[in-house]
């Protein structure tokens, strides 16, 4: 394909269009990667929530409903951290992601074998830290974005990480739309990341109460940072176990974590020892205390009552502010189709204006 569209980052990936589905916790599955790969986008499997024992046979799955490259999230602080890279490289995937990740070792592990890796920041800092590391493509995501994120706006950062780093970057937080995919291009920037956009699609497997309270939002400002979980900074849409989060003094957050880390250590197999090293691991050097450690390491729980069996008030809503935006689902082919053409014909209409702006001035 020939055209706007056809960047860097389609090249690299190996997808139609330069539109990424990000690794959303319990939300992208295979179901999700492939429809996203079939539709032309590229999509990561999300597998820092999948059971270790299931993420070969997750990865398989996916290669059974798609013959379109994908890629796989994981964190280095899980405890098949491990394994999930050496899945990527037995698999021959196209693309890990990764936020706080491995070391310039591991890294260079990965590339030896072929597999891109695609970190996502939210700081300039963190960008050249990645690339310094060995990253092929840099997601940064600006604060519109959902879950952690930052404070800095997509179009203060993402310039600011253009000028910074010379690897392909993705955009992401405030994406939904071909308007959006434009006007990153325009930027300079290789191509957009979207989580929240494919979560509203009919090919997500998040339940139908909770996606009609993602499809419900129509004010941004109810899609609000809450430093409740963790004491880092989360997107999520307002409902009422956040604001029983935030009412709880501390030991009332111990008790409610203490309450759901049993499941998260029935799901992954993690002795507590192992769990809590995971959450300091992860917050590394962020200063938080025990019962935030604790709430970092079940929050995978918080999410699921909502993601997986649909009880969007006995959970938390991660979302990025585009929420608000959405009215309706939509397939994950037409979404995709519809974002290219809009795009398209913005980036038409712009050289055309300039073209017409050039012939008036020669005039």
């Amino acid at each position: 394909m020939n055209g706007p569209l056809d960047t860097v980052l389609c090249q690299l990936l190996g997808c139609r269009y330069p539109i990424v589905q990000t690794a959303m916790g319990w939300v992208a599955d295979a179901k999700l990667v492939a429809a996203t790969g079939n539709a032309g986008g590229f999509g990561f499997l999300a597998g820092a929530t999948i059971p270790p024992a299931e993420l070969e046979r997750e990865i398989i799955k996916v290669k059974s409903l798609s013959d379109a490259p994908f890629g796989l999230n994981f964190h280095m602080f899980q405890p098949n951290a491990q394994e999930a890279m050496d899945l990527a490289i037995k698999h021959r995937l196209r693309a890990v992601s990764y936020g706080r990740g491995p070391d310039a070792r591991a890294i260079g592990r990965l590339k030896d074998a072929g597999v891109l890796c695609m970190p996502t920041v939210g700081a300039v800092k963190h960008a050249q830290k990645a690339v310094e590391l060995g990253a092929d493509i840099v997601t940064v995501q600006g604060g519109e974005g959902g879950g952690h994120t930052g404070s800095v706006p997509t179009t203060l950062l993402l310039p600011q990480v253009l000028e910074a780093v010379q690897v392909p970057v993705v955009a992401a937080g405030g994406f939904y739309n071909g308007r959006g995919l434009a006007a990153a291009l325009a930027y300079g920037a290789a191509g957009i990341a979207m989580g929240t956009r494919f979560l509203m699609t009919t090919d997500s497997p998040v339940p139908p109460a909770t996606l009609a309270r993602y499809t419900a939002v129509r004010d941004p400002a109810a899609i609000r940072v809450s430093l409740a979980i963790d004491g880092m900074p989360q997107r999520m849409i307002d409902n009422l176990y956040l604001d029983k989060l935030e009412q709880a003094g501390p030991l009332g957050r111990m008790l409610l974590a203490l309450n759901t880390a049993r499941r998260w250590r029935r799901h992954t197999g993690m002795r507590w020892s192992e769990m809590l090293g995971a959450a300091r691991q992860a917050l590394q050097g962020d200063g938080m205390n025990a019962a935030q450690t604790l709430m970092a390491a079940n929050a995978p729980v918080l999410i699921q009552r909502a993601m997986v069996e649909g009880l969007p008030d006995q959970g938390v809503l991660p979302s990025g502010q585009a929420a608000a935006a959405i009215d309706k689902l939509e397939s994950c082919a037409t979404l995709i189709a519809r974002i290219a053409q809009d795009a398209e014909q913005r980036l038409a209409d712009c050289g055309a204006a300039r073209r017409h702006t050039n012939q008036r001035n020669i005039a």
